[in-house]
């Protein structure tokens, strides 16, 4: 008897906590634009959000970043299909998980994919698969006037970009910025601490009129989120 009640408890507790877990959420940030997370669990740091962007061109749409799991991916898809839009391409910012899970997904379903040659070196390297196209040069444009890709530097890794959209001002900065409340860098196994303060700082320059910036992980904000990520990753350079 005892037996079963423990087994019952046991199957109880795990459906609770696969009823608890968060599920792929989409939001509005502004015009035509709109900010997606989705979780996952990783050790050391447990339930873990990750944003990605969608950008409405007209009839179209593009992601910015793919989210952890085919799963979500594949919900992500459908959210974009439920809306009457079109997703034609998705730019991935790194090539760690949080920003490049879905890409075999995206690729199987004809989706055009982006990323840097570095970033599919990367991918490759660690046995992923790569994107479908590649971004050329330092600045590209991936959607005339709507999407602009801009390699800072090395920081977060050595292959991570930013995601300008001119209309409305707003940055995605990736896992390359912190967000407000972050007390330190974060994940640095692939970091280059020491170029992270010059290549921020080239950002800051280059976007000075930004409105909205929105970190890889945790909430957006404004300009202050790259400041931000300038003192944590020069506090740790001048270690």
């Amino acid at each position: 008897m005892k037996i079963i009640i423990l087994f019952l408890f046991f199957v109880s507790s795990v459906c609770f906590a696969f009823e608890e877990e968060p599920k792929l959420q989409v939001r509005e940030l502004t015009e035509n634009v709109y900010q997606y997370t989705s979780y996952k669990m990783v050790e050391p740091w447990g339930m873990v959000g990750a944003n990605g962007l969608i950008v409405v061109d007209g009839n179209d749409a593009h992601i910015i970043d793919t989210p952890w799991t085919l799963s979500d991916t594949k919900k992500l898809i459908q959210w974009i299909e439920s809306k009457n839009l079109i997703l034609k391409s998705a730019v991935v910012t790194h090539f760690h998980g949080d920003a490049s899970g879905g890409i075999s997904l995206l690729n199987s379903s004809k989706i055009k994919t982006y990323a840097t040659p570095l970033t599919n070196k990367l991918l490759d390297l660690n046995k992923r698969e790569k994107s479908s196209h590649i971004i050329t040069g330092k600045t590209y444009e991936l959607v005339p006037n709507t999407i602009e890709v801009f390699y800072p530097g090395a920081g977060h890794s050595q292959d991570n970009i930013v995601i300008w959209l001119p209309k409305t001002k707003v940055l995605f900065g990736g896992c390359f910025v912190k967000s407000i409340h972050s007390k330190n860098l974060g994940n640095t196994a692939d970091a280059s601490i020491k170029e992270w303060p010059r290549s921020i700082q080239q950002v800051i320059n280059k976007y000075s009129d930004v409105k909205t910036v929105v970190p890889g992980h945790g909430k957006a904000g404004d300009i202050s989120l790259l400041q931000h990520t300038y003192q944590l990753s020069s506090a740790v350079k001048g270690l």
